[in-house]
């Protein structure tokens, strides 16, 4: 029996479904961040990053749309680890100096991830003639790389200061 050929669409659709899937784990799980900031910055950060999500999650929708495939997520197992990592350090670190370095590292390790994503799943997008989902993918990669920036910018100015302080 001669195997199906995949090919560069069927596995953006799994990228897409895994993205999908990693984004609503994302949504869930920012809301808990926020709430277990000590700083306000960072709370503020946060908050302002979940309702990006929410758009990002839109935007996913209308790529699916797009494709003419229902909007629908893959368990992605890689964030689902890196929010478990997170509830780690927020259970061990609580009511520390060193819970919102911490909370920052884990988001940090979410964004990366997302980068990666997105710029991959642009790129697929431009080769296979998506013209309409490059847009939408890119507001998004560069909404993942500012929140990453302020993560970054938050970490060097106050939170990891305080942690090395305490």
């Amino acid at each position: 029996m001669a195997q199906t050929e995949k090919t560069l669409e069927d596995l953006f659709l799994i990228l897409m479904q895994d993205t999908y899937s990693a984004e609503k784990q994302v949504l869930r799980a920012l809301g808990k961040m926020e709430r277990a900031a000590e700083s306000e910055r960072l709370a503020a950060a946060l908050d302002a990053h979940r309702a990006e999500t929410e758009g990002q999650i839109e935007r996913l929708q209308q790529i699916f749309e797009l494709l003419g495939k229902p909007a629908r997520g893959k368990p992605c197992e890689a964030m689902q680890s890196m929010l478990d990592e997170a509830d780690e350090i927020l259970q061990e670190f609580k009511g520390s100096e060193a819970l919102d370095a911490g909370l920052i590292a884990a988001q940090q390790a979410v964004e990366h991830y997302e980068i990666t994503r997105y710029g991959t799943l642009k790129s697929w997008a431009e080769e296979l003639g998506l013209t309409e989902a490059v847009p939408l993918l890119g507001q998004t990669l560069e909404e993942e790389r500012k929140t990453d920036a302020i993560l970054s910018l938050l970490a060097k100015e106050r939170v990891n200061v305080e942690a090395a302080e305490a």
